[in-house]
C-alpha cells in the first residue's frame, strides 16, 4: 500500500492567519471565498495543516519542538554538563506572537505552548465556514466528521494551553474584529474550559468516522480515543492531586477509560515486535501497535534529524540518562533493586545493567559508554538496530544517509497502544482510590503484563536481556524509595509508565499532574545529578588521555581535569577528581588514574536554581498583560507570578 504522506506537502494558500490572539490580520481571500467551501477535498486540505503542529513525531528537519531527545529534555529523567535547565525565575516580557504565520509555539521548559491563540482561532474559523458554506454540499456524516475535525483540534489545543498557563481565554466561536469585548476577555477558569473540551471530545467520538483512508495517518474516531485518553488521564489527576476535587477527577479519570477502552475492545491494535521497531522503523505502516504515526520519506521529501542524536557516532546528546532513571529500572525478577534475588542486581555499571533490568533498559540504551553522552549513557531508542552499529566509513555511503543529519527517514509513533494500555491502568486504579471500582489481576494482565511479554529481537539477547517476570497485585514490590503518599500499585504503574515512554511523551507533564515537581530538585534527590558506575580506566580510558604540561616553572605542577566520580552517593568528600602531576620537564610524575572508579558526574554539574510551587504554571506575559490595559481591559497573571 503506498503510504499517505499527510505531512509532505502543505498548501502555501492555508496558513493560519493569525498567530496571536490579539493580532488579527486579514483573512486569506481563499479561505473566506464560498467557491472554496465548495468541496469535501477542500475542507480536508484546510485542516491539514493541523497535522504536523498536533501530529508532531519527529518534527522535521531540525526542529525540536515536542521532540524525543532534543526537546523532551526537561525533567528528572535526564542530567547535563554545568548547572541544570532551570524554571522561569521572573514574568517573561512576551510569551505570544504577533507574526502572521505560527513562529514560535514551543517552550521547552513548560512541555508546551507559548501564549498562542492562532490555532483555536483556525479551527473556529473552520467550524464558521462549514456551518455558512457547506451545509447544503456536504451529506450529513460528512458534515458530522469535519465539524468533528474542526472540535478536536480546538479541544486538544486547549488540553495543551492548560497544561502550561490553566486558566486560560475560552472562545466558543470565530471572533469578529469588531468585537473587542470577546477578544480581550480574561481568562476562563480551568474547570470552565476543561469542561468545554470534555463536551468537544464527547461529540467528537460520536461523529469522527472510524476510516478515513491513508491507513493509520489520518485523524479518525481511534486515533481521537487515543489522545483523548491521554489529556483526560492527565486532568482528572489534576484534579485529584492539586484540586482536591474528587468528582471532578472521577469525571475525567472516567472518560479516559472510557477512551481507552474503545482502543483496547476493538480488536485493531495489540503490543506486537520487538521495542525497538517501534521507533527505528522505516514503514510503520500496518504495525498492529500504532494508532497514529508519522510518515518519514527521502523522495517527498520529510526527513528529520532524530536517528541521528540517536547515534553515538553521529551526535552528542547533550543530556543523557541520569542514574535516578536507572535506579526506576525493574530487575528481570520484577522485584526492585534493593530486595531482588538476581545476582548483582545492586552494581550500576553498564553491562551488568543489561543483564539484570527489564529489557526495555538494553532496547534503550547503546551498549558501550559514550563520551558523547553528557553521563556517557547514550540512548538510542529512536533508532534501529543497524544505524548504531555501523562504522564511520560505512555512515558515510549514500545509502545510509538515513543515519545522519536531518535526513533519517525512520517513522514516528504519534500515538501508539502500549501508552493506551498505561493510561488506562493509571486512570483505573486512580479510580480506586476514589471508590470507583477496583482493579484486578486481570487488569495487569492486560495492560503491565501484556507489555512485559513484548518479544525480544536477536540483539537483546545476544546482549544478555530477558524478559520481565509478570506483576502479580498480590506480591507488589516492597520498594524502599517509594513516596509515602502514594499507594504501591499506583508506584509500580508510574515505574511501568518511566520504563515504557522515556523520552517519548514529556515527563514533566507527569511529574505536574502528580504534584511531584520536587523531583527536580537536586538537592532532595542527587541521583538527577549522577551517571551510572564507570570504571574510567577500564571502560572509557579516553576520558583520562593525558597532555603534555607547558610548566616551565621550577615547581612540580598539578593540574586537576573535570572528570569526576562519586565513589559513595550521600557522601560528598567520596568525590574523586582526576589530578595529574607534572615535573619540571612537563613529563607526569603521578595521577591517580587507577582511582577513578565510581558514579560519574558530568562536567561541572551543578542543580539548578531554586524554585517554588508557582511552576506547576506558567506566567503570562508582560507585553500580552501591557497590551490588554492599552486597550482599557485587564489579563489576570497566573496566581504566585
Amino acid at each position: 500500500m503506498k503510504r499517505y504522506k499527510f505531512l509532505a506537502v502543505i498548501i502555501a494558500a492555508l496558513f493560519v492567519t493569525s498567530c496571536d490572539l490579539l493580532d488579527r490580520p486579514p483573512l486569506n481571500d481563499m479561505v473566506d471565498d464560498a467557491t472554496f467551501w465548495s468541496s469535501e477535498i477542500n475542507v480536508r486540505l484546510f485542516a491539514n495543516e493541523f497535522y504536523p503542529q498536533f501530529f508532531v513525531g519527529y518534527n522535521s528537519s531540525f526542529t525540536v519542538d515536542y521532540t524525543p531527545v532534543r526537546g523532551n529534555v526537561f525533567n528528572d529523567d535526564v542530567v547535563r554538563e554545568g548547572p541544570q535547565l532551570f524554571f522561569d525565575n521572573a514574568v517573561p516580557p512576551s510569551l505570544g506572537s504577533s507574526l502572521i504565520t505560527p513562529g514560535p509555539a514551543w517552550r521547552l521548559t513548560w512541555a508546551g505552548p507559548t501564549w498562542y491563540f492562532g490555532w483555536i482561532r483556525k479551527a473556529n474559523m473552520m467550524k464558521a465556514r462549514i456551518e455558512t458554506h457547506m451545509s447544503d454540499i456536504l451529506n450529513e456524516e460528512q458534515y458530522n466528521h469535519w465539524m468533528a475535525v474542526a472540535r478536536f483540534f480546538k479541544a486538544l489545543d486547549y488540553c495543551r494551553l492548560v497544561s502550561v498557563f490553566g486558566d486560560v481565554p475560552y472562545f466558543e466561536r470565530e471572533i469578529s474584529a469588531l468585537d473587542v469585548n470577546t477578544m480581550f476577555k480574561d481568562r476562563t477558569p480551568r474547570n470552565e474550559v476543561m469542561d468545554s473540551v470534555y463536551n468537544e471530545f464527547r461529540f467528537v467520538l460520536e461523529n469522527l468516522r472510524e476510516d478515513d483512508g491513508a491507513f493509520r495517518q489520518r485523524l479518525t474516531r481511534d486515533v481521537a480515543a487515543g489522545f483523548i485518553s491521554r489529556w483526560m488521564l492527565f486532568e482528572g489527576t489534576w484534579q485529584k492531586y492539586h484540586n482536591n476535587d474528587e468528582e471532578r477527577a472521577r469525571k475525567f479519570l472516567e472518560f479516559s477509560v472510557y477512551a481507552s477502552e474503545i482502543l483496547m475492545n476493538s480488536g485493531r491494535y495489540r503490543i506486537h515486535g520487538p521495542f525497538r521497531e517501534l521507533f527505528g522503523s522505516q514503514n510503520l505502516a500496518g504495525h498492529a501497535e500504532m494508532i497514529i504515526f508519522r510518515g518519514y520519506s527521502a523522495t517527498v521529501p520529510v526527513m528529520h534529524c532524530i536517528a541521528s542524536y540517536s547515534n553515538p557516532f553521529v551526535e552528542a546528546q547533550a543530556h543523557s540518562a541520569n542514574l535516578d532513571l536507572v535506579k526506576s529500572f525493574i530487575v528481570h525478577d520484577g522485584d526492585v533493586w534493593q530486595n531482588s534475588t538476581i545476582a548483582d542486581a545492586d552494581r550500576f555499571d553498564l553491562q551488568n545493567l543489561i543483564r539484570t533490568r527489564d529489557p526495555r533498559f538494553e532496547a534503550t540504551f547503546f551498549n558501550q559508554l559514550s563520551v558523547r553522552a553528557a553521563s556517557l549513557l547514550y540512548a538510542v531508542k529512536f533508532n534501529d538496530r543497524i544505524g548504531p552499529a555501523l562504522t564511520s566509513a560505512e555512515l558515510a555511503r549514500p545509502e545510509n544517509a538515513r543515519y545522519i543529519s536531518n535526513t533519517n527517514t525512520n517513522d514516528a509513533p504519534v500515538v501508539r497502544f502500549g501508552e493506551i494500555l498505561l493510561n488506562w491502568i493509571e486512570a483505573k486504579a486512580e479510580l480506586a482510590t476514589l471508590g470507583a471500582g477496583s482493579v484486578s489481576q486481570a487488569d495487569i494482565d492486560r495492560s503491565i503484563n501484556a507489555l512485559r511479554a513484548r518479544p525480544l529481537d536477536n540483539v537483546a539477547i545476544a546482549n544478555g536481556a530477558q524478559l520481565t517476570a509478570l506483576m502479580q497485585l498480590s506480591a507488589l514490590p516492597d520498594d524502599p524509595a517509594r513516596d509515602a503518599d502514594v499507594p504501591a500499585l499506583i508506584w509500580e504503574i508510574r515505574r511501568e509508565r518511566r520504563m515504557e515512554l522515556f523520552w517519548e511523551l514529556p515527563r514533566l507533564l507527569d511529574l505536574k499532574r502528580w504534584r511531584k515537581i520536587d523531583y527536580m530538585r537536586g538537592r532532595d534527590n542527587e541521583n538527577i545529578l549522577r551517571g551510572i558506575w564507570v570504571d574510567i580506566p577500564n571502560e572509557i580510558p579516553a576520558m583520562l588521555t593525558i597532555a603534555p604540561s607547558t610548566a616551565t616553572t621550577t615547581n612540580h605542577q598539578t593540574r586537576v581535569p573535570n572528570v569526576r566520580v562519586q565513589t559513595e552517593l550521600g557522601n560528598p568528600a567520596s568525590i574523586v577528581r582526576f589530578t595529574v602531576v607534572f615535573d619540571d620537564n612537563g613529563e607526569v610524575v603521578s595521577s591517580n588514574r587507577d582511582d577513578m572508579v565510581g558514579f560519574f558526574l558530568p562536567i561541572n554539574v551543578a542543580d539548578r536554581e531554586p524554585f517554588t510551587d508557582r511552576v506547576y504554571l506558567s506566567p503570562v506575559g508582560l507585553d500580552q498583560i501591557e497590551l490588554y490595559r492599552s486597550r482599557g481591559f485587564r489579563l489576570t497573571q497566573t496566581p504566585g507570578w
